[in-house]
Parts: C-alpha cells; structure tokens; sequence
C-alpha cells in the first residue's frame, strides 16, 4: 500500500521534478511535460504514470498491478494506493520519469 505522501517524497527526489498545482492537474513534471497525476482532487484513488509504451501499459493492467488511467493515452496506467506495493509504485514513477526525460530535448533535460 502507497501514499499521496509517498509518491510526493519519490517524485521530489528525482532530479529536476517540480509539482504541478491547479489551475493544472495536480501532477509532477519534469522539464514541463507531465509524469505522474493524481488529477483535479488531492484525495484521489492513486497515481497515473506514463510507460513506455501500450503493450508494457497492457501487460500491467492484465497482470492486476495497474488499471487503465481514464482520459490518458494507453500508455498510461493507474496505480491504485490500496494495492501498489512501495516498491514497485517507486519503480513505476521511475519508469515513468525517465521515459519523459528522455523524450525532451537535450537542452531540456535536468543533470543528474
């Protein structure tokens, strides 16, 4: 099981992550584009993150470690804070992390 406060304590350990208020969607983001959301409420259900690509997004939500995240692409699942392990959901906003990172351009990019 995972916390709102875990996922915040990953998400601003990583280099470069800054958090997101609304007017936007309550999320982290790192040079600008988004990597993690808990969406318009600060008491939702879990966290969405992006995967690299639909089939590791499918392969998730087959296995029951991940739900489909409503109103994201299919490469975005949703880990739900009563049955996501810490250390899994620390890989998942990892994964996701870095599959953002590496598609901003170099300039973009934090060091570390």
């Amino acid at each position: 099981m995972i916390r709102r406060e875990d996922v915040d304590a990953i998400c601003a350990a990583l280099p470069g992550a800054t958090p997101a208020e609304p007017p936007e969607l309550v999320s982290w983001k790192v040079g600008g584009k988004m990597f993690a959301c808990f969406g318009q409420q600060e008491d939702g259900d879990g966290v969405s993150v992006k995967t690299p690509d639909v089939e590791t997004a499918s392969m998730l939500i087959e296995a029951g470690a991940a739900t489909r995240a409503k109103y994201f692409h299919r490469s975005w699942v949703r880990l739900p804070y009563a049955s996501t392990d810490p250390t899994e959901a620390a890989h998942r906003l990892r994964v996701s992390y870095d599959t953002v990172v590496a598609g901003l351009p170099k300039s973009a990019r934090p060091e570390g």
